[in-house]
């Protein structure tokens, strides 16, 4: 019985990774189904839909873009004293 229960473990293995091996050229080809696609595949894709863009590197954009626009607000006001004046 070991010389059998070794013959049908190399077989399950073997079995493994030809369905791996499936998985991998469906997904190359586009037929694989989305369900079937590996979870790193998915969070991969998720990401790139995100832009990149961690938490902090947004709340510090969004602070500098706040800093632009009073800036040019305050700008703007100094130009349009100026004008009144003339």
């Amino acid at each position: 019985m070991n010389e059998l229960e070794s013959i049908v473990a190399n077989l399950e293995r073997q079995r493994e990774a030809i369905e791996t091996a499936l998985q991998a050229l469906r997904e190359v080809s586009g037929t694989a189904p989305a369900s079937a696609r590996p979870a790193a595949t998915k969070k991969r894709a998720a990401a790139k839909k995100r832009g990149g863009l961690t938490e902090e590197g947004r709340r510090r954009l969004s602070e500098n873009m706040r800093k632009r626009w009073a800036a040019k607000r305050t700008g703007s006001q100094v130009r349009k004293a100026a004008k009144r004046k003339s």
